[in-house]
């Protein structure tokens, strides 16, 4: 379990810089300790990736009082040798009461591994998550606001909020559960480390896309030693030469031992398609880099089109739950496996609509009348009522055959206006 601390909602939402929720965070960790937090700039620059003039600038702020309420987040106390040589100040966090101050526990490696503005999105969520709120993205809009320029004050674009979920996600930070909240809002699940996939086959090859492509960058981790240079700030990207084999194709009919063995790069599939593959994570160690290929290509255009990383994953369990014998996994994977079932409509799958369960309309017109997949049952118009003495028509039905209009007046009603 990795060490958490409280961040107080009023640095979540207040005033505060992007990275001074970042040095918050990691200040709050380190000073747990009994003689406090005894961290440099420099340490402190190192561990968060930001420049030092950043971490600089984050302590001064949470050292003035809040402009609101005069509230003041960290003190730091300088300290000096016998010999009269500076030391590294003493910093302590302001002492919170859970009872009386709502606040979000955020964990500490969250601080080093995403960027100050993904950092106050998690923390943000991990406060909405808490108090079972289904939190919108207009709400996180005006948390992660414009901190400086022309626009400081102002919410943060919707499409930019998107893109921050979307890359939390990515790392594993949350799990998204699209249109199953209140009125149909995401809900989201926050994680005190990064849930990465099970199936792990490919680590240590970088990051990639859906299909294999993208950069293939190897992954180093950031560690706790102040001595090792801020990689973040200062790494080179090297794309590694692909090789790929130049000699003749490979007929499949040749015996095994004559077949060339696969020395193209290497597939590295991206975590929302690993999530899907889970049901069936057996069946994948004999299939071939092509094949994996296209069903990551046919997984990707599904989870493009709209239908939801849980509807694929509960189709592969089903479908291998009910099929005996797998004879070619590749073949049963690309085809029974992965094919939607039912008509055009997106929600139908195999003749019920994905989020209510109720039997689909248009399958059943067609099981019904035997139509091919092509046709659409007809379009049904409102039946239309004619007067028989006028010929005026109505959409409502005449009780007599006869509109309003043309129906005699009723004796009772004669009767009363003529007492009047």
């Amino acid at each position: 379990m990795s060490q958490r601390v409280r961040v107080p909602l009023r640095v979540i939402v207040g005033h505060y810089a992007d990275s001074t929720v970042s040095v918050y965070v990691k200040v709050a960790a380190l000073a747990r300790r009994e003689s406090g937090c005894e961290a440099g700039v420099a340490y402190l620059s190192g561990l968060l990736g930001l420049a030092r003039s950043t971490v600089e600038r984050a302590l001064t702020q949470l050292m003035r009082p809040d402009p609101t309420d005069d509230v003041v987040e960290l003190t730091s106390h300088r300290r000096t040798r016998p010999g009269g040589d500076g030391w590294t100040a003493v910093r302590r966090i302001r002492a919170t009461n859970p009872q009386r101050e709502h606040g979000a526990w955020v964990p500490s490696r969250a601080a080093e591994s995403l960027s100050p503005r993904q950092l106050r999105a998690y923390a943000a969520l991990a406060y909405a998550t808490a108090l079972r709120h289904d939190i919108t993205l207009a709400e996180l809009a005006r948390v992660l606001r414009h901190r400086s320029g022309a626009k400081a004050g102002q919410p943060l674009d919707v499409r930019s909020v998107r893109r921050i979920l979307r890359e939390l996600e990515r790392l594993g930070w949350i799990s998204v559960e699209r249109r199953a909240g209140y009125r149909g809002r995401h809900l989201y699940t926050v994680h005190d480390e990064p849930v990465q996939a099970s199936l792990t086959a490919d680590i240590g090859e970088g990051s990639g896309g859906d299909l294999g492509e993208g950069s293939l960058q190897e992954d180093h981790h950031q560690t706790d030693s102040p001595d090792d240079p801020p990689a973040a700030a200062s790494s080179i990207r090297r794309r590694r030469v692909q090789e790929v084999a130049r000699g003749p194709v490979d007929h499949p009919q040749l015996p095994p031992t004559l077949r060339r063995p696969y020395t193209g790069p290497q597939v590295t599939l991206a975590p929302r398609i690993w999530r899907v593959l889970e049901p069936v994570k057996p069946l994948l160690a004999g299939l071939s880099p092509y094949v994996v290929r296209q069903l990551a290509r046919e997984i990707g255009r599904q989870l493009d089109e709209g239908q939801e990383p849980e509807r694929l994953r509960a189709r592969l369990q089903f479908r291998l739950a009910s099929t005996e014998t797998i004879r070619d996994p590749g073949r049963w994977l690309l085809g029974p496996a992965i094919v939607r079932r039912g008509c055009g409509l997106t929600e139908c799958e195999s003749g019920r609509i994905w989020h209510s369960g109720v039997r689909c309309e248009t399958c059943a017109w067609r099981l019904a009348t035997g139509a091919p997949l092509a046709a659409h049952p007809p379009t049904r118009r409102p039946a239309w009522h004619e007067c028989e003495a006028c010929r005026a028509p109505s959409r409502t039905s005449l009780p007599d055959g006869v509109c309003r209009a043309c129906r005699p007046p009723d004796p009772q009603t004669l009767l009363r206006s003529w007492q009047r």
